[in-house]
């Protein structure tokens, strides 16, 4: 089948351990897309702040951020807001959170964390979007895109992952982009979602002319409804034990995602 589209995760997946898009990764892109196959990026940073990877591949694309929570057109203005509403996420700002573990808010244009997380410098800094220290008692009675949270101990989210889905069930969306940050997105809310509801129906694609990548559990909706699912080599095992019929690639400092576009498209 002709692919017409492309929708690709960023973290572990388009980009490498350095944080950022290879020189050869951008030019596989630049070629695939000359062609008139259109790349969309789907990811779980804010549209802030993937808006500089959008630009560093000179893409004139609608912008899936925030696990699905954000789209941004061409011309980067929102087309579709999906945030936790207000009276939610007042429960959610009032879970007890062991201290160990670090948290973290998207709302509107800003990252709001509750005390500074020196390892996000190294994450972010091809973009410079960073976080605002601000106490969570101060944020509540608002509406929120999404909540995170983070800790090297992966027993320790694992756990909070557990309690939080006892807690709040089906009126919440629930997954991990890293095996060590756990978010919670409203109810519905995913990249698959995005991508069926909003972005497909826009340009008159077929979910079966889509191909898409990605390494996280917080990809598994979308690698799930196209056409063609890649698994990075690096992704998370929960990810392949869910999609254990997909195709799994080679990893992100391997160019996993250039080289397979190169034997599909060119």
């Amino acid at each position: 089948m002709k692919y017409k589209a492309i929708v690709c995760d960023l973290d572990g997946t388009l980009l490498n351990s350095e944080h950022t898009i290879s020189k050869y990764t951008r030019d596989v892109i630049k070629d695939v897309t000359s062609s008139g196959v259109k790349f969309f990026i789907a990811t779980g940073r804010h549209h802030m702040d993937a808006l500089k990877f959008k630009e560093m591949l000179g893409l004139d694309s609608y912008l899936i951020s925030s696990n699905g929570a954000r789209i941004h057109n061409e011309n980067n203005d929102i087309i579709f807001k999906g945030d936790i509403p207000k009276e939610l996420s007042n429960e959610i700002f009032d879970l007890n959170i062991n201290e160990e573990i670090h948290k973290s808010i998207y709302k509107g244009d800003f990252w709001y964390s509750e005390k500074p997380l020196d390892e996000a410098q190294e994450y972010h800094k091809e973009s410079g979007f960073t976080y605002n220290v601000r106490k969570f008692s101060e944020l509540k009675n608002s509406e929120v895109i999404k909540f995170f949270y983070i800790n090297e101990n992966e027993k320790l989210i694992r756990n909070l992952e557990n309690e939080i889905k006892e807690k709040f069930g089906d009126r919440i969306n629930l997954t991990l982009s890293l095996p060590i940050c756990l978010e919670i997105m409203n109810k519905g809310i995913s990249k698959g979602s995005a991508i069926t509801d909003i972005l497909l129906p826009k340009f008159g694609i077929e979910t079966e002319e889509v191909i898409s990548f990605g390494d996280g559990l917080n990809d598994y909706e979308m690698l799930d409804v196209v056409g063609e699912g890649l698994l990075m080599g690096n992704c998370n095992p929960r990810l392949k034990e869910l999609l254990p019929n997909n195709k799994v690639i080679g990893r992100n400092d391997e160019n996993g995602v250039a080289e397979y576009l190169k034997k599909v498209f060119l």
